[in-house]
């Protein structure tokens, strides 16, 4: 943890890690609170239609104990791995919190999987037990014949002797937890797959740890009396489950669970109203879709402390909007699944820049190399990399030795992701390898142009790709789904070109504008490029028939 000051220089210079030599990720969130403050709030349950329940430190350490009992008579042991396919609830934390105390390995997935992704994932992965509820056991009846391993599920609002809420109660509320090293296997979460088939990224229980500095400058602790935490992050995403919702638990701040089917702006600034959310994890793309709610701050009476967004990068557009509409400013983060909040954005300390990330958190090293691992001159653009090794890092890839170590040029751990810093420390965010335009020479990050697009009155959301072209290379194309009510017209692309030429500048403005009914969305909210990618280059390969830049 950051040993609090009002200076990043000395933060970053003094910091020393403290990562004692046994470490349990379930003991350190609840137990240590319900021996010290037994009736903190730990969970809220915010229900749209009546009063939110509240479940303390106290019962989230008896619960998550007697449902570690109940695993344990299932046959479930250390190293297994115990699959969540849970929405927000009380009972995701309890499961969380029973698997890492047993020193099993917790493998949180989205109800939003389809049946294919699923199966891939419990498949690799080898996962003996999914803790879930009755919309997932209808997703997994089909496959389960397919997974041997698998031996049975635990259902919430169930019925029969696997409910959740039965083998809780019909078990003793004493365990002893595992005795784990930092180092011993806590989680295994996938990645988002935006580039790729996903991977098992298997985390140890130091990685709660090394949250902790990017997650107390994104949120400009030291903790306040009357700090709650708020994300629409699926817990079964690194964001909302490291960003948010454990290190919020590890620090005793009461965080919110609420079930949306899928992210409704204005059902959000409600809950923000109703709850009086104090520090909240909204993603870029949340943030977007929340500018076509027209007057916010005349509305809703909103009070954040702290705004902290990840995930891609945020653009000046909506940097600049979520002040006005907020009145915070915005700390943004950067992190991998692999290695999380290691740059970051922090208002009260100065660190604060418009278009960047920011600059390297505490306790972490960040630089931009080039493909041999040597770090690039201040301006030069290359690829981002943390230095191994590092208490956030992951372990290796599950069952894939080659994609670990692929991973990895020297001590470096590279992340794909291209980035320049600048001569004061702040680093910009381009875009994946493969996301990158590279057009008459100029390389151009699509997050800065999808950032501008939809601060376009008619722009709800947009994705921008290069499309191969002969004498450019590549030029920006843009496809953009439209505010309700607004029809797409050759008049409006035009009209939605200029206004990216006029914001940004020449060579990065899009040179065609499609419009589409919908884009397509990883789990954590980020859209998926190469579908666009893919289909421009074979809209480049129909007219010309040359697969040029391919």
């Amino acid at each position: 943890m950051l040993e609090w000051r009002d200076d990043y220089s000395s933060l970053y210079r003094d910091f020393d890690w403290k990562i004692p030599a046994r470490f349990n990720i379930g003991v350190a969130v609840a137990d240590r609170w319900a021996a010290q403050d037994p009736g903190r709030t730990a969970l809220f349950d915010y229900r749209a239609d009546g009063s939110p329940d509240r479940l303390s430190f106290d019962e989230l350490a008896r619960r998550s104990n007697a449902f570690a009992n109940a695993l344990r008579a299932r046959g479930i042991s250390r190293g297994d791995r115990v699959a969540l396919l849970l929405p927000q609830r009380f009972e995701t934390v309890v499961a969380h919190i029973a698997i890492y105390k047993l020193g099993a390995i917790a493998v949180p997935l989205a109800l939003l999987f389809g049946v294919e992704a699923l199966e891939y994932r419990l498949q690799t992965a080898g996962v003996k037990l999914v803790v879930t509820n009755p919309l997932g056991a209808s997703k997994l009846a089909p496959i389960s014949g397919r997974l041997p391993g698998l031996s049975g599920m635990v259902v919430v609002d169930g019925s029969g002797a696997d409910d959740f809420s039965r083998l809780v109660s019909s078990h003793s509320q004493d365990f002893a937890a595992e005795d784990t090293s930092p180092d011993d296997p806590a989680l295994m979460i996938f990645t988002s797959g935006t580039t790729g088939p996903p991977k098992g990224a298997l985390l140890p229980h130091r990685v709660l740890l090394g949250h902790l500095p990017g997650f107390q400058m994104a949120y400009e602790f030291p903790p306040r009396q009357d700090d709650i935490m708020w994300t629409p992050a699926d817990w079964a995403w690194a964001g909302g489950l490291l960003n948010a919702l454990l290190p919020s638990l590890y620090l005793g701040i009461p965080a919110i669970a609420a079930r949306f089917e899928k992210f409704d702006p204005e059902n959000a600034l409600v809950l923000m109203e109703k709850m009086q959310v104090r520090n909240a994890f909204i993603p870029p793309t949340a943030l977007r879709m929340l500018r076509s709610v027209p007057d916010i701050r005349r509305r809703f009476r909103i009070d954040l402390r702290s705004l902290m967004s990840a995930g891609e990068s945020l653009g000046r557009e909506t940097y600049e909007w979520t002040k006005e509409a907020f009145g915070v400013t915005p700390n943004e983060f950067y992190g991998q699944t692999e290695c999380n909040l290691v740059l970051g954005s922090c208002a009260v300390l100065g660190v604060s820049r418009a278009g960047t990330i920011g600059k390297v958190v505490p306790g972490h090293r960040v630089a931009i190399i080039d493909g041999g691992g040597r770090s690039v001159k201040r301006g030069e653009v290359g690829q981002i990399a943390i230095r191994s090794p590092d208490p956030v890092m992951f372990l290796e890839y599950w069952d894939s030795p080659e994609a670990t170590r692929n991973k990895f040029v020297g001590d470096w751990m590279t992340t794909g992701d291209q980035g320049v810093k600048d001569e004061d420390g702040y680093v910009q965010f381009f875009g994946r390898d493969d996301d990158v335009i590279t057009s008459a020479g100029f390389r151009i990050g699509p997050g800065e142009i999808e950032d501008c697009l939809t601060g376009h009155p008619a722009v709800a959301l947009a994705a921008a790709v290069g499309k191969p072209d002969l004498v450019r290379t590549e030029i920006v194309k843009a496809y953009v789904v439209l505010k309700d009510g607004v029809a797409g017209s050759p008049e409006l692309a035009s009209e939605i070109s200029r206004w990216v030429r006029e914001r940004l500048s020449a060579h990065e403005y899009p040179r065609e504008v499609e419009f589409v009914d919908s884009l397509p969305l990883t789990t954590t909210g980020k859209v998926i490029r190469r579908i666009f990618r893919d289909r421009a280059r074979r809209e480049a390969v129909s007219v010309t028939g040359v697969a040029t830049g391919a």
